[in-house]
């Protein structure tokens, strides 16, 4: 059976997607960056007509045309519907790749008959597009890059055999090679791939290279170009229709544990674990209920998984009746394989990521926090919050932090009637407590972080003393040796001005 192949050309795929969201009444073009210029990515029909072109600089199109409309170019969104527009073509052949940023290639040897003809094949998929609004310019032949070509200067179908008298009107440029070649042909009079057919191959691959003939054996069928089709993202997704309604949280939940074994199989077979699964549940008068978790760890043990749905199930309302489940994990993760279940005890990490999952689903989870160290001497800066399901805890904090109180909090003043100034007050009030210093250790001088402008820090140094008081408290004060004034951080009650050194001390912290 003769190999044939389908080529479709999006020539505005990136515009049009761009419209369907935010549509424009007249020129219309996405602008790239490249170099220190912007230029034009993808057009629509009405900037075409104005006489601008792909690559064209932003400067002059726009002083041909003023009231042309740009936008920033998406190459992901593209991609992604380039993506979307492969799977969909899947229903003209079980082989289909893309083929370079604006194209499609499929393999249809044996599939035409099916939809009556290749011709028939063809205006079929031409009317599809044009009801959904996507320009798309379709072309069958013998070989790929004969597709390619016929695709991208004006379509059609070339008949099995009919090659040569396919292509040979077409430019040169049509083979794909690069625009130098073109040009040194198009001085020699070579203008139409017809035109090198007669002539001698040897002297054509020594002035021009071996790239032209390969393009050119590729074009005419000599020269196989297999269609590799992409893998398709594996689907984690299951589903149950039921014979009669169920509505009792019981029932909902044996039907869940059914599709966990099998959702959590395709999991393990893939190496990956869930860090959401939604379970949607559609009652007998067509309404649906969906009910979502969230998981601190990437997981796929069924029990434990199980165990995060009783609460949302047990709050659905079932209506007359659910007959039908669907089970997804729409955010996944790698996770190697591990032994779970089979009575062994919960490891401790489990333990925790099931607290933080619970945890996590009543209040958010960026609401679940943990400490991590960070390089900094500032009280305020050693240390980071970080939500726990999306962070690894800390080995170890800095041996230095053993020194920190338990209790860190903005400063407040002290006050004290007679103090030295550089050495702990005997006698002070601290939140309308009156206190005196039975032991003192210190100072620990820290300066302030000179790449940061900290309000609270422009009093310059501060030098710590950890505090012993006769009435048990444990405190951590502080005194700014370089300034006789403290200003109060952003939003607090405004403090008074220090007269004497004895009022320039502040406590920070309390130890346990």
């Amino acid at each position: 059976m003769a190999r044939r192949l389908l080529s479709i050309w999006f020539p505005r795929l990136a515009s049009e997607t761009s419209l369907r969201t935010r549509p424009v009444d007249g020129p219309f073009a996405l602008v790239l960056r490249a170099g220190n210029a912007d230029h034009l990515h993808c057009l629509n029909a009405h900037a075409e007509a104005q006489g601008l072109h792909r690559g064209s600089a932003l400067a002059d199109a726009r002083a041909i045309c003023p009231a042309l409309e740009t936008r920033p170019a998406d190459l992901a969104r593209e991609a992604a519907a380039l993506a979307a527009l492969r799977r969909w073509s899947s229903r003209y052949a079980p082989m289909v790749a893309t083929d370079g940023p604006d194209g499609i290639i499929a393999d249809i040897t044996g599939v035409a008959h099916l939809f009556g003809g290749e011709e028939e094949l063809r205006a079929d998929l031409q009317a599809r597009l044009a009801r959904s609004g996507i320009t798309g310019i379709s072309a069958i032949a013998g070989s790929r890059s004969g597709a390619h070509a016929l695709a991208r200067h004006g379509g059609g179908v070339i008949a099995d055999g009919k090659l040569i008298e396919g292509l040979g009107p077409l430019p040169i440029a049509a083979l794909r090679v690069d625009a130098d070649t073109a040009a040194g042909l198009a001085r020699l009079g070579l203008n139409r791939i017809r035109d090198l057919l007669p002539l001698p191959r040897a002297p054509l691959a020594k002035r021009f290279g071996p790239g032209l003939m390969l393009r050119l054996d590729q074009a005419l069928g000599a020269q196989a170009e297999p269609v590799a089709a992409e893998p398709e993202a594996p689907h984690f997704g299951v589903r149950m229709t039921l014979p009669e309604p169920i509505g009792r949280q019981s029932d909902v939940m044996a039907g869940l544990a059914r599709l966990l074994d099998r959702l959590c199989a395709t999991l393990a077979l893939h190496h990956r674990g869930a860090r959401r699964v939604r379970l949607e549940l559609r009652r007998v008068d067509r309404g649906s209920v969906q009910v979502e978790i969230g998981l601190a760890r990437p997981m796929r043990d069924p029990d434990r998984i199980a165990a995060l749905f009783h609460k949302g199930v047990d709050e659905i309302d079932s209506g007359f009746g659910i007959d039908a489940l669907r089970l997804s994990a729409p955010i996944t993760e790698p996770l190697a394989p591990e032994q779970i279940g089979g009575g062994i005890a919960i490891r401790h990490e489990d333990a925790l990521a099931d607290l933080v999952s619970r945890l996590g689903n009543r209040i958010g989870f960026d609401r679940v926090l943990r400490m991590l160290p960070a390089d900094s001497k500032i009280p305020e800066r050693s240390f980071l919050l970080a939500p726990v399901a999306y962070s690894d805890p800390a080995e170890a904090f800095p041996q230095n932090s053993l020194l920190r109180p338990q209790i860190i909090f903005a400063p407040e003043p002290v006050i004290a009637a007679h103090a030295h100034s550089s050495k702990p007050p005997v006698h002070f009030t601290w939140r309308r407590m009156r206190l005196s210093t039975l032991r003192a250790v210190g100072p620990e001088r820290i300066a302030p972080e000179w790449w940061f402008d900290d309000p609270a820090w422009r009093t310059g140094l501060r030098d710590y003393w950890r505090i012993e008081t006769r009435e048990g408290l444990r405190l951590w004060l502080f005194h700014t040796p370089q300034a006789q004034t403290w200003p109060a951080p952003t939003g607090a009650q405004t403090w008074p001005a220090p007269t004497t050194a004895a009022q320039t001390w502040f406590a920070q912290g309390e130890f346990a």
